[in-house]
């Protein structure tokens, strides 16, 4: 599932999702029946044991149903990195093989990494020294999916209170706040039987109640070697494809609003293309279907979901490379 310089192929593109993707079990399927996906995932929590002092795989396998532990952002940031590289990883090996990589929020560290921008054991570490600078500089807070038109940032309860996040699609958008504004805005939305719901997260990413950390997370970037990637980057925080990052490219990842919307739109004026949802939901590809327009081409393929058939849903997608 490669373009291979074909004229008229369509090119495969990885997306990588972020923060509020995450939930427990997540590649549990693969983990315990992929060879390449299982030896990613303890190679990487080897450098996770080493940084923040326990194993990452504990939690997102051995912990229960719900909890508000696997809510931490030292543990959530590089899981989700884990299991998006993994999983990437295992996709390759089975075949698929992309042309580009797309990163939203949090998913442009494993967007990088898959791209060859950095390695994979640098990339690593700066989910955890990243999450370590969230928890250590910056106050609690969250995030808030919308089912709504963008428009209504406007109105004066979500604009005064919140910071526009992301715009996913023309009727879904999300915002970021402190704990008690969320808590104004959500009892405005339920007056007005909008559907919202609260992400699971810890901070108010893409908005200006986690710049406390910029300064301790690029201290440890600046050391970090970047170099020419393997393939182009599709960067949603600016709805452009890249071919060499700058020094603060993954702190503005999560720091800039996510514009997936018009980053998908740029890809769709250069034809047909096979979105394949890197992610540990498939929340970029659901997405899609509401971005995508009725005269594409394009077709979109969800992997890992919460509903179970990671493997199978592998295994369909390598026959049609």
């Amino acid at each position: 599932m490669k373009a291979n310089g074909q004229p008229g192929a369509p090119q495969t593109v990885f997306m990588f999702s972020g923060q509020g993707s995450h939930y427990f079990h997540m590649g549990r399927d693969l983990f315990e029946r992929n060879v390449v996906f299982r030896e990613w995932m303890l190679r990487l929590d080897a450098i996770a044991r080493e940084l923040c002092g326990r194993s990452v795989i504990e939690a997102v396998y051995h912990g229960g149903g719900r909890s508000d532990h696997f809510d931490r952002t030292l543990l959530t940031h590089p899981a989700i990195f884990m299991v998006e590289y993994s999983l990437a990883q295992s996709l390759m090996n089975a075949g698929v093989v992309p042309d580009l990589t797309l990163g939203a929020s949090l998913g442009t560290f494993a967007a990088a990494a898959v791209a060859g921008f950095m390695d994979v054991e640098d990339v690593m570490a700066a989910t955890i020294k990243q999450a370590i600078a969230f928890e250590a500089c910056c106050q609690p807070g969250t995030m808030l999916a919308v089912l709504a038109v963008p428009q209504l940032f406007n109105e004066r309860f979500l604009r005064e209170h919140s910071e526009l996040a992301a715009v996913s699609s023309a009727s879904h958008f999300t915002v970021a706040a402190e704990y008690e504004s969320c808590l104004r805005i959500e009892a405005v939305l339920r007056d007005r039987d909008i559907v919202h719901q609260r992400l699971p997260v810890s901070f108010a990413f893409h908005s200006r109640w986690i710049d406390a950390a910029y300064v301790p997370f690029q201290a440890f970037v600046h050391s970090m070697p970047v170099k020419p990637g393997r393939i182009p980057l599709v960067c949603c925080a600016q709805a452009t494809v890249l071919n060499e990052l700058a020094s603060d490219f993954l702190w503005q990842g999560v720091r800039r609003p996510i514009r997936f919307r018009e980053a998908i739109a740029r890809l769709e004026l250069k034809g047909p293309h096979r979105y394949v949802d890197a992610g540990p939901s498939g929340t970029l590809a659901t997405s899609l279907k509401h971005v995508l327009p009725a005269s594409s081409a394009s077709t979109v393929h969800p992997v890992l979901t919460p509903y179970g058939h990671d493997e199978r849903n592998l295994t369909a997608l390598a026959r049609a490379a």
